[in-house]
């Protein structure tokens, strides 16, 4: 097929491969470096699907991941800058309005929400680094805690993912199809781990309660003996003062009241004889009228005054029993006062209605625990059953997965590689089951199976991370996927069905891959081309996006070297084709 037509083919599936990677994913749209060992200045823009990035050895292809790791939080190296006068800057761009994930994590961090995610490093010529989120500075531990969710480099994420239990239980449950299964679960876990902490807090509180509570049953006892009425503590104090001082009281009532009425010239008498004299001139003075009408009513009122005294007198006594009585309650009131730190008797009795209040609260918290007893033992049965069902459905697809990492691992050139699963259960509940799930392998029909991670070289890791994201790809969402050299080991028809799972994967998720297999680049969406050029008595790498027939020709040059011949082109072409 001529390239051109070949060309339009791709470009209808591109078409169709754009909307399901924008559908399933988010993407790296573009990753910028200046300054960078070889790197002046390069930017990268892939695109949606399947992107190869080929070169000669050392043309700066894993110069480029070097970059985007500082992207993802990698610690930095001055010596790394191409110019050591000027500062090195990385920075990505990442379409994440789909990832509600990692729109969370954003908000989590006080972070601003954009459906363009700007990450930026850059590294001073004293070696400081300084990264930024959204134009806001961040510590590499936030910034390598939310990039985990926007690039999957198989360096890190191959080994870490598969020493990960809860990815590895996530692949299971995927392939397995068991969202409703595992959602289900999940609701009901919440559930039950809420309830749980909801009655751990209650017992904490009640155990703190109780160990209180004989000392305020002591408190309660005895403000309610006190049994104080309100104010009477103050009334008691003003009593007490007037019955210590009553004989002076009555000396001074009695000595009043003698002026007033009895005396050898009482004064209300002498006012009333006064009074009488005036009136007798009345009709002849008339302006003492006036003088004479204030007189009589001091006369009343000297009247009223001495009546009263009298009143008081009267309930005035010299009592001693009343005045010991007096004296013991004024002083339990003050000893109360003292012990609780108050000054008046509404603060004694507010304390009381306080401590009636926390008993009787710990009583009702008791009855409150022993229901919730009950519902935590019934939401734990819901729990244990729904994991039970997950258990089984994982247990029954475990084989069929075995049996299909098994196919791909003999096409991608591991036919001696022997892959399992191995499924235990676990005594407690967690967020994805009652299970412990691990992935083995026996690399050389040893019948000895060990951890992958243990057991499988870098690039077999690579091999095996594709064979099992490519049977995931529909079900788990997963950010852009970066393989370095995955078919390092390999050729012939090896690499070809490596570069037929990147594709297939590439059709749900932005794939990036480095290869130095025809088989493998032919695949590709865009062709990336890494080369050194020389400027001004100095060595820089430089990137291109070739067009279709500087792709066929790259192709041709990795079967044939530098001058392909005729021949390696027209397998080049066949190769792009199939």
């Amino acid at each position: 097929m001529p390239t051109k037509k070949l060309l339009n083919k791709g470009k209808a599936k591109k078409t169709i491969f754009s909307v399901l990677a924008s559908i399933f994913d988010l993407m790296l749209l573009q990753l910028s470096i200046q300054n960078y060992i070889i790197i002046e200045s390069l930017c990268f823009t892939p695109e949606a699907n399947l992107n190869i990035i080929t070169g000669e050895t050392g043309a700066g292809k894993s110069i480029i991941l070097g970059a985007l790791n500082l992207i993802l939080g990698a610690r930095a190296d001055v010596q790394s800058f191409r110019k050591p006068e000027h500062k090195c800057i990385i920075e990505a761009h990442f379409d994440v309005k789909n990832n509600d994930n990692f729109q969370q994590l954003l908000l989590d961090e006080s972070l601003d929400q954009e459906p363009i995610c700007i990450i930026r490093r850059e590294i001073t010529t004293n070696g400081k680094s300084r990264a930024f989120i959204n134009d806001t500075p961040v510590t590499l531990a936030v910034l390598q805690k939310l990039t985990n969710d926007l690039v999957d480099l198989h360096q890190q994420f191959g080994h870490l993912a598969l020493r990960d239990d809860h990815f590895q239980l996530d692949v299971v449950d995927a392939i397995a199809a068991n969202h409703v299964l595992l959602k289900n679960y999940r609701t009901a876990y919440k559930n039950y781990k809420t309830l749980k902490r909801k009655l751990e807090d209650a017992q904490a509180q009640q155990e703190k309660l109780q160990q209180e509570a004989d000392y305020k049953q002591y408190l309660l006892v005895e403000l309610e003996h006190a049994a104080f009425k309100k104010e009477e503590i103050e009334s008691t104090e003003t009593q007490l003062k007037k019955l210590a001082n009553a004989a002076q009281i009555l000396s001074i009532l009695s000595a009043a009241k003698y002026t007033l009425e009895e005396g050898e010239q009482p004064m209300i008498n002498e006012l009333k004889k006064i009074s009488q004299q005036l009136q007798s001139i009345e009709t002849v003075l008339p302006e003492i009228t006036p003088q004479l009408k204030r007189l009589l009513t001091i006369y009343e009122e000297l009247k009223d005054v001495s009546y009263e005294l009298k009143d008081i007198e009267s309930k005035i006594s010299i009592e001693p029993e009343m005045l010991e009585q007096l004296q013991e309650r004024l002083d339990l009131g003050y000893k109360l006062f003292k012990k609780h730190g108050v000054t008046t008797t509404q603060a004694i009795l507010d304390i009381q209605d306080e401590l009636s209040n926390e008993l009787l609260q710990s009583h009702h918290l008791s009855e409150d625990i022993q229901t919730w007893e009950k519902e935590l033992k019934l939401c734990y049965d819901e729990v244990v059953q729904l994991a039970n069902s997950l258990s089984e459905a994982r247990q029954k697809a475990i084989p069929g997965i075995d049996s299909k990492i098994n196919e791909l691992l003999k096409l991608v050139g591991m036919p001696n590689a022997q892959f399992k699963i191995a499924l235990q259960s676990i005594s407690n509940p967690e967020l994805h089951g009652m299970d412990q799930l691990e992935f083995l392998l026996d690399a050389n029909k040893s019948q000895v199976f060990s951890p992958v991670h243990k057991a499988a070289s870098g690039g077999e890791m690579s091999r095996i991370m594709l064979c099992i994201k490519s049977l995931t790809a529909q079900a788990m969402q997963m950010p852009t996927l970066i393989f370095d050299e995955v078919d390092t080991g390999i050729s012939g028809e090896a690499a070809k069905q490596v570069g037929i799972l990147l594709k297939d994967l590439a059709q749900y998720h932005q794939v990036i891959c480095i290869t130095h297999q025809p088989q493998v680049a032919a695949k590709s969406d865009a062709h990336f081309f890494v080369y050194k050029e020389e400027q001004n008595q100095s060595i820089m790498a430089k990137m291109k996006l070739l067009n279709p027939e500087e792709h066929i020709y790259a192709i041709a040059q990795m079967i044939d070297g530098e001058k392909p011949s005729n021949t390696a082109i027209q397998n080049a072409k066949e190769l792009a084709l199939h």
